[in-house]
């Protein structure tokens, strides 16, 4: 299909987003701003809905967005499954995963392939003003924003409201983590992320940098747990313009959802403002097809619509086996 029949398609379930979930007899709901988790006493059920968000509010719906990520995620989690063991029992359903329940490592795992970000906290910002320690990390002087590093970085941070950096001898103190279970997850996390830019490259993007996150099942095993390497916890690049790009001294070029943040700000105050406006119609498509494009770019695979006309909630249902 082309872009103009995929906007038709999407066009057509801007009315059929999954925004929240009511799935009783799952188990005890808890929701999150993206996913709603359900807590089914030996095991977790992770709903990845349409909900998009940013400035720690939801701004609107994007169809098919909840199926993109956990697929990425269930993508993720099989092609690199021979490395770290991890969460997934199954996909029940194209929103749906069924995962272990484990205890979380209180530490957030950031591996990054590139010196780049623009917040005030980013590790090029950081850089620019002169710091070389990132996260315990030596980087060398003249560098230049959005080149590779020799070899991708850790630069961890704690699991709270406001994740606070830390250094990377420090996260068995600050953290709790045991220091051989650390170092464990610090040599899954790189060989996860190595084997994450590997693929990526053959289906024609940089992977620059993520998050993981790892916990302990009830036998004691370090698996990967939450999300892996989607568009929302990672950030992708075009491969084949980004020499160019750089040798011109642009930044690379991608497909996120700045746009739609942009507008927004332009549009609002959204950190203060108690009602938004809703995002018009021709961002809400755009964005849409932008996470397929993602999802078909990052797996290599075509993306799969789900049967036309059929609820979300009851196709879960259905799936899961709920009344």
């Amino acid at each position: 299909m082309n872009e103009v029949e995929y906007k038709k398609i999407i066009k057509e379930n801007l009315s059929n987003c999954l925004t929240a979930t009511n799935l009783e007899g799952l188990g005890k709901k808890l929701e999150g701003k993206v996913r709603d988790v359900y807590d089914a006493g030996d095991k977790m059920y992770f709903i990845t809905t349409d909900r998009q968000s940013a400035f720690d509010r939801v701004l609107a719906e994007i169809p098919f967005k909840g199926q993109v990520l956990n697929q990425v995620s269930a993508f993720w989690f099989e092609t690199t499954k021979d490395i770290i063991p991890n969460h997934v029992i199954s996909i029940p359903d194209p929103n749906v995963t069924e995962g272990k329940k484990t205890k979380v490592f209180p530490v957030e795992v950031v591996v990054r392939g590139y010196l780049t970000g623009s917040s005030e906290t980013s590790a090029w910002t950081l850089y620019e003003k002169g710091e070389r320690n990132l996260g315990g990390n030596m980087v060398p002087d003249g560098m230049k924003k959005n080149q590779k590093f020799d070899r991708p970085i850790i630069t961890p941070t704690t699991k709270d409201e406001h994740d606070e950096p830390v250094d990377l001898e420090d996260v068995p103190k600050k953290c709790g983590v045991p220091e051989e279970k650390w170092e464990y997850i610090k040599e899954k996390a790189m060989a996860v992320f190595l084997r994450g830019m590997e693929v990526a490259k053959k289906n024609g993007m940089i992977l620059v940098d993520t998050k993981f996150e790892f916990g302990e099942d009830a036998d004691g095993n370090i698996i990967l747990i939450d999300e892996i390497l989607t568009p929302d916890s990672s950030r992708y690049w075009l491969a084949d313009t980004y020499e160019a790009k750089i040798a011109n001294g642009e930044e690379p070029d991608n497909i996120d959802k700045e746009f739609l943040r942009l507008w927004f700000k332009e549009n609002s105050d959204p950190y203060k403002d108690e009602v938004l406006p809703a995002a018009p119609e021709e961002l809400v498509i755009e964005l849409s097809y932008r996470y397929i494009t993602l999802y078909e770019k990052i797996t290599g695979q075509n993306f799969e619509f789900p049967e036309t006309g059929k609820p979300i909630e009851e196709r879960m249902k259905e799936n899961l086996n709920l009344k």
